[in-house]
C-alpha cells in the first residue's frame, strides 16, 4: 500500500439517489465498481477483483458471490466492524440498506469531494 492517504470520494446521497433512478439503475452498477475500487485501495486487497464481481452480477447465482465478495471488503475497510454475512443478508433482502450503509461509512470516511 502507498503511504498516500487513499482517496475514499463523498457522494451526495440525494444525487446518488436521483443518478440512480434517472439511469434506471445502471448508476447502482457504476457505484458497486467504484466504492469496490475505493475500498480496495484503502485496504492493500489487491487479489480483490471488482471487475469479476461486476460480471458475476449478470451470471445467474453469480450475485451471491459477488454480494458476498464486497461484503468482505466491506468488513474489511470499516470502522464499524460490520459482520459479512449480516451485510451480505442484508443485501439479498433488501440492497437499497447495503447503499445506505456503505455510503454512510464511505462519506464519513471521505479524503475528496
Amino acid at each position: 500500500m502507498s503511504s498516500m492517504m487513499p482517496r475514499i470520494k463523498f457522494r451526495s446521497m440525494p444525487v446518488q439517489l436521483l443518478l440512480m433512478i434517472v439511469t434506471l439503475g445502471i448508476y447502482a452498477l457504476y457505484w458497486f465498481y467504484q466504492t469496490a475500487m475505493e475500498m480496495r485501495e484503502a485496504t492493500g486487497e489487491y487479489k480483490a477483483s471488482p471487475a469479476l464481481w461486476l460480471i458475476l452480477i449478470f451470471i445467474p447465482f453469480g450475485a451471491f458471490f459477488s454480494y458476498y465478495f464486497y461484503s468482505e471488503l466491506y468488513e474489511k475497510w470499516s470502522e464499524q466492524d460490520f459482520n459479512r454475512w449480516l451485510l451480505w443478508v442484508i443485501w439479498l433482502i433488501f440492497s437499497p440498506a447495503v447503499w445506505f450503509i456503505v455510503q454512510s461509512e464511505l462519506n464519513r470516511r471521505s479524503t475528496y469531494h
